[in-house]
């Protein structure tokens, strides 16, 4: 299982064009060139492998219970919400504008959740978190709070982040390990060739479109393209998946026990850190930027 609080990654279904080869361990990719791990870095990588096969079986039958099917793409009609959202596009684009004048301090993907080194190695995946989990993001709430709003208006709102993909950027092909939430995007800064701008969900492919939706299964192997020269800049949200009672009792109950796992709170523990750096580095460099300007 893969991720911070969203938990991306697991087993490659049907994969295509690269990932982690079917025979790797979850979890060994990104800790490979630490040897020897820490303590901590076992508990979490034996979270990931229990986890995986826990879920595995109770996924394929939340598939067969769900209430919107078991499908790559979903009529954006079944979930009430969206148009709200959609409504509101502007104003969290305002904020995640404001992001990119800092955009080289933004926390790598990687840096947040290390099973990710997987997928993405380099600097040109960035992530900005709100929510996470049953975690709050309070750097993510304080610098985006109408954002913050507007997703916890969302029913079943798990994990809400801004993700930003650089020009030529792949994001390898993967699946996430659980049927239990639905992966939402919303468009926000699209290029202008949007059809080099892509996500394949199974065999289905969509282009982003500003202040537009787009809600899959990211259980079903996915990988993403920017063959552009622009910036892609999406709202990335996990939702509960409806189901029926007392099916949707049991997935809450699942999905707060993630929650509290060794791999989530490694990731919260990230998130922290991160957070820290970033406000101190953020009130050096509006310091050097006061003497230069004073200077001129």
């Amino acid at each position: 299982m893969r991720g911070p609080f969203h938990m991306k990654a697991g087993r490659a279904r049907g994969a295509r064009g690269g990932g982690r080869r079917p025979d790797t361990p979850l979890g060994s990719a990104a800790m490979a060139d630490s040897a020897p791990q820490s303590l901590w870095d076992r508990v979490v990588a034996l979270t990931i492998k229990v986890g995986e096969r826990i879920l595995a079986p109770i996924e394929r039958f939340i598939g067969k219970r769900s209430l919107v099917g078991d499908i790559t793409f979903f009529p954006l009609e079944r979930f009430d919400w969206v148009k709200h959202i959609e409504d509101n596009w502007m104003v969290i684009r305002e904020e995640a504008e404001r992001l990119l004048d800092d955009r080289d301090a933004l926390a790598n993907f990687q840096d947040i959740s290390k099973d990710q080194i997987e997928i993405t190695d380099d600097d040109r995946w960035k992530t900005f978190f709100l929510y996470g989990y049953g975690f709050e993001a309070k750097l993510g709430v304080e610098m985006c709070p109408r954002t913050a709003a507007l997703m916890r208006e969302i029913p079943g709102m798990k994990t809400a982040m801004i993700s930003i993909l650089s020009p030529r950027k792949h994001i390898l092909d993967h699946r996430g390990p659980y049927k239990g939430v639905l992966r939402y995007h919303l468009g926000l800064i699209v290029p202008k060739d949007a059809a080099a701008c892509r996500i394949r969900v199974g065999d289905d492919i969509r282009h982003w479109e500003e202040g537009k939706s787009l809600i899959f299964d990211d259980t079903f192997n996915h990988e993403v393209w920017n063959e552009t020269d622009e910036t892609r800049v999406v709202l990335f949200v996990d939702i509960l998946r409806p189901l029926p009672f007392p099916e949707s009792a049991i997935n809450r109950a699942i999905i707060k026990a993630i929650g509290y796992s060794p791999f989530v709170l490694d990731a919260k523990r990230n998130q922290e850190a991160w957070e820290s750096r970033y406000r101190a580095g953020h009130g050096e460099r509006a310091s050097a930027a006061g003497t230069s300007a004073a200077a001129g």
